[in-house]
């Protein structure tokens, strides 16, 4: 986890100026789209844009039977930029626009490509709500599906294979379908005791 995504986890944005919109940036390339806008509202005085921001969420995985903790992003390939793009006559603000859009990396804005659409006040609490709730919320990472057939590598059912049911990802378990003595059995285990069958 690299410094600025700690930062981001541990205090939300305060600054109420501007309005969210959702850009479209290259996929892997988020932190460096958002590094440049930032960079860029440091340079430039009364640009319109006041910040640029990752979602992203603290998630756990057990790793060779450790519990590691990494962060994920909510939205891979899309960065959220609070600004005035719109001028109080309505029109775009051509300052604005160009300074994100001129960033290497930025694809575009979502929402409409000739006037985008901000996101609304409660996708932008939606969005925000976990870290206003802050990091000591962890979630298990969940790579899995329903349906998927797993294999069961801690526990008494080690090394038999089942189905997935259902998904918990609040708790963090999954509920497989495994056959024992020819009947199907379900089985209530933690993300990190299966592993996906190759």
């Amino acid at each position: 986890m690299d410094e600025k995504e700690e930062q981001q986890l541990q205090s939300a944005p305060e600054d109420n100026r501007g309005q969210w919109f959702v850009i479209h940036c290259l996929s892997g390339h988020e932190n460096k789209v958002r590094d440049s806008i930032l960079r860029q509202i440091h340079l430039s005085d009364n640009s319109g844009v006041y910040d640029a921001f990752i979602p992203i969420e603290k998630v756990a995985e057990v790793r060779r039977g450790k519990k590691t903790f990494s962060t994920r992003k909510f939205f891979p390939g899309y960065i959220l930029v609070r600004m005035d793009l719109y001028t109080p006559e309505g029109l775009i603000d051509e300052k604005a626009w160009y300074l994100v859009r001129g960033v290497q990396g930025v694809l575009g804005f979502l929402g409409g490509t000739n006037r985008p659409i901000p996101l609304s006040p409660s996708e932008v609490e939606d969005i925000m709500r976990p870290l206003a709730q802050g990091i000591d919320e962890v979630k298990p990472k969940s790579n899995f599906n329903v349906g998927e057939v797993v294999r069961i590598k801690d526990g008494a059912f080690e090394n038999f294979e089942g189905a997935i049911q259902e998904i918990d990802q609040a708790r963090g378990k999954l509920k497989l379908m495994v056959s024992i003595f020819g009947r199907s059995t379900p089985v209530e285990l933690e993300f990190w005791q299966v592993e996906r069958v190759v």
